[in-house]
C-alpha cells in the first residue's frame, strides 16, 4: 500500500508523490522520473524494495513539476536547476532526516546531479547512496539519436527549434490524439531490442499526460547541463550507473563519464538495451537498485555502531 500526497512547492506548484513502506525504515529511497514521463516508470522498482520485507526502506516517487499528476509550471521554472530545488523540498517536506538513496532516470538523474551542485552540504549529509540509470552529466554531448553525426547534427537542431515553439504552447495536450500514430518512432527512439507492449504503452500514456510547455520547456536545459565536476567532488557515496547499448539519448560515452567521476560507482551496461531500463529491464535496474540500498543499510549500521562506542567511551 501506498499513501498519496500532495506537496506545495515555495512558488505554489504542487507536486503528486506516492509514499510506501515503514516509516521507521532505516534508509528512504527517493526516485525521480525521467523526461516527459511520471513516476510509474519506477513501478517495478517499487515492487522490488517492498520485497525485502523487513528490511525494505522507505520509498518515495514523485512527479516533476509539469509531468504526471504535478501541477503545470510556468516557462521560467521549466529548469534543471528548479528541478534540483524541488528535490530539496520534498526532502525537507517529506524525508526531513535520516540517510537517503536517490534515483534517477534520465532527467531525474540530472535532477540529482543539480541537486547536489546547488545544495552541497545537504547532499552530503544525507545521500548514502546513488542509482543513474540512462542519463548524462553532460547535457547533449553525445546525444546521436543511433545516427551519422552530420544527420544527428540537423536533427538536433531541428527538435531543439520545435521544442522553443512548444515551450510556448501553454497546458495543451493535442499530442495524445495522435500518439498511435507516433508509437513506432517512439519505440525506435526509446527502447533496445525488447519491448514489452505494456512497457510502451505506459511510456506513450505518460507522454501524452505531458503538456506541450513540459515537453518543449526543459528542452534547453537539458540540453545545457554541465555537471561531471561536480560528481567528481561528491566523493565515497557508493553508487550503480545503467546504461543500455541501444541507448539514442544517452548512450555509453554518457555513463562512462558519470562512472569515471565517481570513485565508488558501479557501471552496468545492458545488451540490447535503449533508454527506458527501469520497465524494458526491470530486474537489472532493480537488482542495482537493491544493492545500493544494502550498502547504504550497512553504513548506516555502521555508522550507528561508531556513534554508540563513542557514547560508552
Amino acid at each position: 500500500m501506498s499513501d498519496r500526497v500532495e506537496i506545495e512547492m515555495p512558488d505554489g506548484v504542487r507536486l503528486h508523490a506516492e509514499v510506501s513502506g515503514p516509516a521507521d525504515a532505516p534508509v528512504t529511497v527517493v526516485l525521480l522520473h525521467g523526461w516527459c514521463l511520471d513516476r510509474r516508470t519506477w513501478r517495478h522498482q517499487v515492487a522490488a524494495l517492498a520485497a525485502l520485507g523487513r528490511r525494505a526502506p522507505r520509498v518515495i516517487a514523485y512527479d516533476t513539476r509539469g509531468h504526471g499528476r504535478s501541477a503545470a509550471t510556468q516557462l521560467r521554472s521549466a529548469t534543471l536547476d528548479q528541478l534540483g530545488d524541488d528535490l530539496a523540498e520534498v526532502l525537507r517536506r517529506l524525508a526531513p532526516t535520516g540517510p537517503v538513496v536517490l534515483g534517477g532516470h534520465s532527467m531525474g538523474g540530472m535532477t540529482i546531479m543539480e541537486f547536489a551542485h546547488r545544495h552541497p552540504r545537504e547532499f552530503t549529509a544525507r545521500v548514502a547512496g546513488l542509482l543513474l540509470v540512462s542519463t548524462t552529466a553532460e547535457g547533449h554531448t553525445h546525444t546521436r539519436y543511433g545516427l551519422p553525426e552530420s544527420v544527428a547534427g540537423v536533427l538536433r537542431f531541428g527538435e531543439t527549434f520545435g521544442a522553443g515553439v512548444l515551450a510556448r504552447s501553454g497546458p495543451w495536450r493535442p499530442h495524445r490524439a495522435v500518439l498511435p500514430a507516433l508509437a513506432p518512432a517512439l519505440r525506435w527512439l526509446l527502447f533496445g531490442d525488447r519491448c514489452a507492449a505494456e512497457a510502451l504503452g505506459l511510456t506513450l500514456r505518460s507522454v501524452g499526460r505531458a503538456p506541450l510547455s513540459s515537453i518543449g520547456g526543459f528542452r534547453a536545459s537539458i540540453g545545457a547541463q554541465q555537471r561531471l565536476a561536480t560528481l567528481a567532488a561528491i566523493g565515497d557515496v557508493p553508487a550503480a550507473v545503467l546504461v543500455g547499448d541501444r541507448d539514442r539519448l544517452t548512450p555509453l560515452p554518457c555513463a562512462e563519464s558519470i562512472a569515471a567521476a565517481l570513485p565508488h560507482a558501479r557501471l552496468t551496461v545492458c545488451p540490447g538495451g535503449g533508454h527506458m531500463l527501469p520497465l524494458e529491464r526491470p530486474e537489472e535496474v532493480s537488482a542495482a537498485l537493491v544493492e545500493v540500498v544494502r550498502r547504504a543499510n550497512r553504513g548506516t549500521r555502521k555508522a550507528a555502531r561508531r556513534t554508540n562506542y563513542r557514547k560508552a567511551a
